[in-house]
């Protein structure tokens, strides 16, 4: 039976997987903060992955606009943490799938002419200090010598958590109407796609970087309509531009992630629509 340390069993992309992995049959040592604390290094210095098959880093700090003020603590958390973790796979012979973002891509698209997705080996010039925190993060791990599957994602959402998804499905009940920014464009993702999509690609030997979303792509007020019709709700939804709704971090402009060397692994991405309508049913019925 394999066995799985899952960190961040407790999150939002964590509780899709502890799902999942016990679906599977996976034998699984939840780990939280209370086990270990990503920015203690005297907690980190006591984390083993002995006995474990793979260990699944779901953890990270999360907090965008938070990262600007707190740009040390996110690296440590999503920078040096990485890498204790990684050493500590690569001493136990352990594989380690790890989650990164479209955030360490400057937001312009990939080539000269009409902004393209990002391949997996695109340059990476992340444009706040989230996504420069998580790029220290992809470094560690590929100079570790550990065994590693490093997936990126972009705009998760799930029945739980905090997350966009959510939010909309709230306030479009709740309100009239509404602003919602509509010149960034990106893929959003099911955690619990993710979770499936992810374990697939590491059943199938993949390592390396890899891309994982919903397939298609969208705006956020494209995304905000299809949580308002998978509702049947009537609020009404304007667009607005990422100047009108400053915040402290920059957001990229244009972050959709190319698919490719997944679904070349595991087929296909269900469309973003498919996902998002499933959820917020069962959001109703909650």
């Amino acid at each position: 039976m394999t066995h799985a340390i899952l960190i961040g069993h407790d999150g939002m992309v964590g509780t899709a997987f502890t799902e999942l992995l016990a679906a599977e049959g996976v034998r699984v040592t939840p780990v939280g903060m209370d086990t270990l604390d990503l920015a203690d290094a005297d907690s980190l210095a006591r984390f083993t992955a002995a006995g474990a098959d793979v260990v699944i880093c779901c953890a990270a700090y999360t907090n965008v606009d938070g990262a600007e003020e707190n740009e040390a603590l996110a690296t440590r958390i999503n920078g040096d943490a990485v890498g204790v973790i990684a050493k500590r796979c690569a001493d136990a012979g352990a594989s380690l799938i790890h989650f990164s973002t479209d955030y360490v891509f400057d937001g312009s698209g990939f080539g000269d002419a009409e902004p393209a997705p990002y391949p997996v080996d695109a340059p990476i010039a992340p444009v706040n200090a989230y996504g420069r925190s998580k790029a220290v993060g992809e470094a560690a791990l590929r100079e570790s010598g550990a065994d590693h599957l490093l997936v990126r994602t972009s705009w998760v959402y799930a029945p739980w958590g905090q997350n966009f998804v959510r939010t909309m499905a709230k306030l479009t009940v709740e309100r009239d109407a509404l602003k919602v920014v509509d010149d960034q464009r990106g893929r959003p993702t099911s955690a619990e796609h993710l979770a499936r999509t992810t374990w697939a690609l590491y059943e199938k030997g993949a390592r390396g970087t890899f891309h994982v979303t919903d397939g298609g792509e969208c705006t956020w007020h494209e995304l905000a309509e299809a949580v308002r019709a998978a509702q049947g709700a009537e609020c009404a939804i304007a667009k607005c531009t990422t100047e009108e709704y400053p915040l402290p971090a920059k957001r990229p402009p244009y972050s959709v992630l190319d698919l490719s060397d997944a679904e070349a692994v595991v087929g296909p991405m269900t469309d973003w629509r498919t996902h998002v309508a499933d959820v917020v049913r069962r959001l109703e019925k909650a």
